[in-house]
C-alpha cells in the first residue's frame, strides 16, 4: 500500500531541478519529464521514481515472465525498461553483434518513492514502509532550492568514435537497397554507434545538458547501479489509458533553420517530401498491424497521419495511431505483441531485424528499446530510447547510436547526413569538458 500527501507549489520548474539533486543518493532511479510539452494523452508533467539496492520492501524485475506476473496482478507501479535485444525471447532471432555497455535485458524495480509534478502540485506516494520520510524529504528538497549546485562534478571530456566509417556505411546502406530492390524489405531503421571507451562522466551533468539542449517531450534519466540512460527522446512508444491504446511513431527529420523564414522553409518541405512520408506511412501500416493484434474489432484508427512537430533541435513527422483493448487483457501482453517498435526496426518487421542484425556492428542494448511504467491499474506509458546517452560507470564506457530509415528512394549520402544531424546534440555535450 502506498500512502499519498500532496503540496502546492510556486516554481514547479525550481524544484524539479533540485530534486534531481536530492535524488543521487539512491542508486535506482527513473525520471521521466515532459519539460512543458503540451500532450493530450499526458497523464502528468513529470515523475521520480526511487528506491534503494537495500530496500527490503522493493521488489525487482529483470525476467518478462516475472513482470508478466506481477503487472497482471496490477499490485503496483513499476518502473524501468526493455532492451531492444529482448527481441530475441519475443522472435526466433539471436544477437551476435558487440554490446560494450552489459546493460541486463530489461529491469523493472518497484519504488520505495514515487513523486509526481502536474500542475502547481506535487504529490508523494510512498510505500508504507517509508511513508513516515513525507515531510522531511519534501523539507529537504524544499530548502535545496535555496542551496548553491555542487562545485567540481564535471565531466571528462569524451573523444567519441564512429563504429562505422562513411565508406562503409555507404556499403551497408547500399546493401539495404539491394535487400529493398529483391523485395525482402520495404524499409530498414539503420543504426550506427559513436563511443568512448576509458571515460567517465558526471551523468546528472550531462542529462541536464543535454536536455537543455533539445527540452524534448519524454526526456528521462534512469540510474540501476553503474547503469545510466540519459534520453533526449521526442518519441512515444506506447500507452495504454484504460482501455485505449496509443501508438506515436516518428518517421521524418529535418533541422531547423536559423530564422523564421528558413525554419518555415524546412517544415514545408519535410512535410511535402515524398521520401520521408511513404517511410512513416509504412510504420504508421506496421503500427496498425501490431495493435490489431489484441484491438477489439474495428478500433484500430490512425488519429494524425504525417503530421509535423517542431522541436527545439529538429523538426519530425510523427503520427498517432489508436486502438481499444478488452478490459481483461494483460497489459504486458500489449508490450510483447508490439515491441520493438516499427520505427526503429522496419518492414515487415521480422525480416528487416534479421538484416540489421547482419549489417550492423554493435547490439543495440537499451538503445531503441523503451523506458517507463507501468501503474497499479495496468495502465503504462513508454517512450522510445532515440537521442539518448548509455553509460556504464564501471567499464567507463559511453556510447550513443543513431539511425535513419533506408527506403527504395533512400540515397546514402542524405541518410549518413541525417544520422549526423541527430548525432549533433549528444556529440556536443559529451565533447565539452
Amino acid at each position: 500500500m502506498r500512502r499519498h500527501r500532496s503540496f502546492s507549489i510556486s516554481s514547479p520548474s525550481i524544484l524539479k531541478e533540485n530534486l534531481l539533486e536530492w535524488s543521487k543518493a539512491y542508486d535506482k532511479i527513473v525520471w521521466l519529464d515532459s519539460n512543458e510539452h503540451t500532450d493530450k494523452y499526458g497523464s502528468f508533467d513529470a515523475i521520480l521514481a526511487i528506491a534503494r539496492q537495500t530496500d527490503g520492501f522493493s521488489k525487482i524485475i529483470e525476467s518478462t515472465d516475472e513482470a508478466h506476473e506481477f503487472i497482471g496482478k496490477k499490485q503496483d507501479w513499476l518502473f524501468g525498461y526493455l532492451s531492444y535485444d529482448l527481441k530475441n525471447e519475443l522472435e526466433d532471432l539471436v544477437s551476435l553483434n558487440f554490446d560494450g555497455l552489459d546493460f541486463p535485458k530489461i529491469h523493472f524495480f518497484q519504488p520505495s518513492k514515487i513523486i509526481r509534478f502536474k500542475g502547481n502540485e506535487i504529490s508523494f506516494l510512498y510505500l508504507d514502509g517509508c511513508a513516515d520520510e513525507i515531510e522531511k524529504d519534501y523539507s529537504e528538497i524544499e530548502k535545496s532550492i535555496l542551496s548553491e549546485s555542487k562545485k567540481g562534478e564535471s565531466s571528462q571530456a569524451a573523444h567519441i568514435k564512429m563504429r562505422i566509417h562513411k565508406d562503409a556505411y555507404f556499403e551497408k546502406a547500399n546493401t539495404f537497397l539491394q535487400h529493398i530492390h529483391r523485395g525482402d524489405i520495404y524499409e530498414a531503421n539503420f543504426c550506427q554507434e559513436f563511443y568512448a571507451e576509458n571515460t567517465s562522466i558526471n551523468p546528472l551533468i550531462t542529462y541536464k545538458k543535454l536536455n537543455t539542449i533539445s527540452r524534448p517531450p519524454f526526456a528521462t534519466f534512469l540510474r540501476n547501479g553503474d547503469n545510466y540512460l540519459l534520453s533526449a527522446s521526442p518519441e512515444r512508444y506506447l500507452k495504454k489509458m484504460g482501455e485505449t491504446i496509443i501508438s506515436q511513431p516518428i518517421k521524418g527529420t529535418a533541422q531547423r533553420g536559423t530564422n523564421k523564414i528558413e525554419d518555415e522553409q524546412f517544415r514545408t518541405l519535410l512535410e511535402n517530401d515524398e521520401k520521408e512520408r511513404a517511410e512513416n506511412v509504412m510504420i504508421t501500416d506496421l503500427v496498425r498491424n501490431d495493435l490489431s493484434k489484441s484491438a477489439l474489432k474495428g478500433s484500430v484508427q490512425v488519429r494524425e497521419l504525417c503530421k509535423v512537430h517542431t522541436f527545439k533541435q529538429v523538426h519530425q513527422m510523427i503520427s498517432t495511431v489508436v486502438s481499444k483493448v478488452p478490459k481483461d487483457k494483460n497489459p504486458f501482453e500489449l508490450i510483447k505483441e508490439t515491441f520493438p517498435m516499427g520505427s526503429m526496426t522496419g518492414a515487415p518487421k521480422i525480416s528487416a531485424m534479421k538484416i540489421i542484425e547482419e549489417l550492423e556492428e554493435t547490439k543495440r542494448g537499451l538503445y531503441s528499446g523503451a523506458v517507463g511504467y507501468f501503474d497499479p491499474n495496468g495502465n503504462f506509458d513508454f517512450n522510445v530510447v532515440i537521442r539518448s546517452i548509455l553509460y556504464n560507470a564501471h567499464l567507463k564506457y559511453v556510447s550513443f547510436s543513431v539511425g535513419s530509415a533506408i527506403t527504395a528512394k533512400s540515397d546514402p549520402e542524405k541518410e549518413y547526413q541525417e544520422c549526423l544531424l541527430k548525432a549533433k546534440a549528444m556529440r556536443s555535450v559529451l565533447e565539452q569538458s
